[in-house]
């Protein structure tokens, strides 16, 4: 049987086969109950006569090397560059999926590749990359892979990063955390109206793993695309941003990025920057340390800024950087430690 066939038949992990044939998966917080021959809510993971199979092990859809700023991941191994992997599949259903065609199984023409894990690490190395990013899709779905993937990389000294809705399981979490530094986490709101309507999902778990991934250790920022008149609201944004001081630290990156219509929600225009402006300067002023603003190239409100004397310590525009004036993880002007992992 050659790499694809064994790609294809790739029993799962975090699941619970039933007597009466079905299965009970525990990777996603939909905790889907599964029918033989069915798949869950993903569209990936499938029951075939009580054995849950991975399908979208080791399949790939998108390869690329990325500034590690493009995650975006500002404090994490700034100035390098990551190899990204995708593949297809999602928890969630967002109607403004800027990755629908990967993300959606069904809504577009995919072509796929095998890349088994042993195979992506020589590729991150060949690429002088310092990190391997599991992106564009959610990285959940494609759970055996990326866990296999990631303890190799981390035998190669490799960061590892999941780009996630973080909709996880705190336990799958608990067994993929000894291989994965970095859990960039789409916050996508702070209202569970918006989960619900928006993402067929709920806030509540995304904010219990995202607590547990801090409680494990792993690095994380947090990402919140502003879509005018859905989860804009000041008052919103001020419960959010009080939410990841108090539970994640005021050293937490906070990343507040421009809307742009796409998928099935083109009826709303663009964010407004100065809404973007606003939510920078209501975090600064509740004391998080770093807000950063994205997709507004250039803005000044896009650099690490010391949070003892204001001066920049990381310069950019869009992926273009300057860490002249970080002095190791020490700001140049006024020796203060910035929460920032040069080396993993």
């Amino acid at each position: 049987m050659d790499s694809h066939q064994n790609a294809q038949f790739k029993e799962a992990l975090q699941y619970i086969p039933l007597p009466d044939g079905t299965v009970k998966c525990s990777l996603c917080n939909h905790r889907c109950h599964i029918k033989d021959t069915s798949r869950g809510r993903c569209g990936i993971r499938r029951n075939l006569s009580g054995r849950l199979i991975a399908e979208s092990y080791a399949r790939v859809s998108a390869e690329a090397v990325d500034p590690i700023e493009k995650k975006p991941l500002n404090h994490f191994l700034p100035g390098t560059t990551s190899y990204s992997l995708g593949s297809i599949g999602c928890n969630f259903s967002c109607a403004h999926c800027q990755n629908w065609h990967i993300s959606q199984p069904g809504e577009g023409d995919i072509h796929l590749k095998t890349i088994l894990p042993e195979e992506g690490v020589n590729r991150a190395c060949a690429h002088r990359c310092s990190s391997i990013s599991w992106t564009y899709n959610e990285p959940t779905m494609w759970y055996e892979y990326t866990r296999e993937m990631a303890e190799i990389a981390r035998a190669n000294s490799l960061g590892t990063i999941y780009v996630t809705n973080g909709y996880m399981t705190e336990e799958a979490l608990e067994e993929l955390s000894p291989h994965l530094n970095a859990w960039r986490i789409d916050l996508k709101a702070f209202s569970e109206d918006f989960y619900r309507t928006v993402c067929k999902a709920h806030l509540q778990p995304v904010l219990d793993t995202t607590i547990r991934a801090h409680e494990l250790g792993l690095h994380i920022e947090t990402v919140t695309l502003i879509i005018p008149g859905l989860n804009d609201d000041i008052d919103e944004m001020k419960r959010m941003i009080r939410w990841v001081i108090d539970n994640l630290g005021p050293d937490t990156p906070m990343h507040f990025t421009r809307f742009h219509p796409d998928f099935k929600m083109t009826d709303r225009p663009a964010t407004p920057i100065r809404t973007l402006e606003k939510i920078y300067e209501l975090a600064h002023e509740m004391g998080l340390h770093y807000p950063y603003l994205g997709n507004v190239n250039g803005h000044r409100y896009e650099h690490t800024y010391c949070p003892t004397c204001g001066e920049i310590v990381i310069a950019r525009s869009g992926y273009l950087i300057s860490t002249e004036l970080l002095q190791g993880t020490q700001c140049g002007h006024c020796n203060t430690d910035i929460a920032v992992i040069r080396k993993v």
